[in-house]
């Protein structure tokens, strides 16, 4: 039998094991990134109803009105689906799960000049994939860095426990929620160049102050898994899709996490 080709060198598992994330450089080509941009340029135009809500009078004054984050393309787009299920990405998450891995969620964020951030928070407080834990895989369309509101993560929190957030400061965040990291742990940016992929675990505290510049969009196609030997999940998460594309569909997880059932989300992740 053939041995398979392994991506991550032992020093990149190790940092996702320890830090709880690792970025792993240019694992989109360029025609890749640019079939991605040209793609969410045309959703970009026109409202896909529940999954982009423009406001397409929207002023300057919140740019995230004009450039809200689309929710769930591959539901509706060929294009996102094949990206969220893109051989090289597939094959990291292979290897940092040590099986294989499940589709759950995709979304693309725009991020224009000037727009809000999102508070430092945990995605599996929101997909609450159980046994196991979700992934993310955040692909920078464009460079990421602290000017136009790049990824901020804090090293060593992927074994922090899920926490039931407090309130986000509306005037620099988009979202409502904020999870207030360790006083030992530090912020730290994860800059990115076009192509390159951060991938980090569900308990990872991690979020983005606004964009400052006044010409660069910081967008980015995000999107989550689930390790195959889970058995529930959140329901705004189902179904979810094998490499091949074929559908799973997991059992709804009811239980209301570190809040209780009756915590109100206020929104899906």
């Amino acid at each position: 039998m053939e041995k398979q080709v392994r991506i991550l060198s032992e020093e990149q598992m190790q940092q996702f094991v320890e830090e709880g994330y690792v970025i792993v450089k240019g694992l989109f080509q360029p025609e890749e990134l640019a079939e991605i941009s040209d793609t969410f340029e045309r959703i970009g135009q026109n409202p896909v109803p529940g999954f982009f809500e423009p406001d397409m009078e929207a002023g300057t004054e919140d740019p995230l009105k004009r450039y809200p984050r689309v929710m769930q393309p591959h539901r509706f787009n060929d294009t996102a689906k094949k990206y969220m299920l893109h051989a090289p990405v597939m094959a990291v998450l292979r290897e940092l799960y040590g099986e294989e891995a499940l589709a759950a969620q995709s979304m693309f964020y725009y991020k224009p000049p000037g727009s809000r951030g999102q508070a430092l928070h945990q995605d599996n407080f929101y997909l609450q994939v159980e046994p196991g834990n979700c992934i993310a895989a955040w692909t920078a369309v464009d460079a990421a860095d602290m000017e136009n509101g790049g990824l901020l993560v804090v090293p060593r929190t992927g074994e922090h426990e899920i926490s039931c957030p407090e309130l986000a400061d509306s005037g620099e965040s988009f979202t409502t929620h904020y999870v207030k990291p360790p006083k030992d742990r530090a912020v730290v940016p994860a800059v990115m160049d076009p192509g390159d992929v951060l991938f980090f675990n569900g308990n990872l505290i991690h979020g983005s102050y606004r964009n400052k510049t006044k010409d660069r969009f910081r967008r980015a196609f995000i999107c989550h898994y689930a390790n195959a030997s889970a058995s529930r999940i959140s329901g705004f998460y189902r179904p979810l899709f094998r490499e091949d594309g074929t559908s799973v569909d997991l059992e709804l997880n009811e239980d209301g996490g570190p809040c209780g059932v009756e915590f109100d989300k206020a929104y899906p992740h």
